[in-house]
């Protein structure tokens, strides 16, 4: 029985570095820089969006993202009244405070393409939807 649990759980943060490597490979980035990318965008996907939208989100994640994405979630402080694409930037741009972003937009637009990836076309398409428009031109076009 030990060994099933432990084969999980070896799984998930299998899934997770994959998820990780991929964002550092694609942004020629250090891994830690693309988790902590990776990490601030999924915050900040997941407080702009209606909370039905945020959790079919979340199902589709594999554990560990999952686990992630609601790493320090408050349920009554979301979704984000003001949901203009300036502040979901702004937001992003803060996380790297001490390291700055060279190009917001195309670092938030490589996290939404790494989603694009792995997350089924239906549910990017209800996410996308559930945004305002110019938060919408970062993900990848269909």
């Amino acid at each position: 029985m030990s060994g099933t649990s432990i084969a999980v759980f070896t799984q998930a943060a299998q899934q997770a570095q994959q998820w990780v490597n991929e964002l550092a490979d694609d942004l020629d980035w250090p891994e830690r820089r693309a988790y902590h990318l990776l990490r601030c965008v999924l915050h900040a996907v997941r407080d702009w969006l209606p909370q039905q939208e945020m959790t079919d989100l979340a199902a589709q994640f594999p554990a560990l993202i999952r686990g992630i994405y609601f790493e320090g979630w408050k349920p009554l402080a979301t979704p984000v009244e003001n949901r203009k694409k300036e502040d979901f930037i702004a937001r992003v741009e803060a996380a790297f405070a001490d390291d700055r972003l060279n190009d917001p937009d195309a670092a938030v637009s490589a996290v939404f393409r790494l989603l694009d990836r792995h997350v089924s076309r239906g549910e990017i398409e209800e996410v996308r939807n559930a945004m305002k428009k110019p938060l919408q031109d970062l993900w990848p076009a269909d």
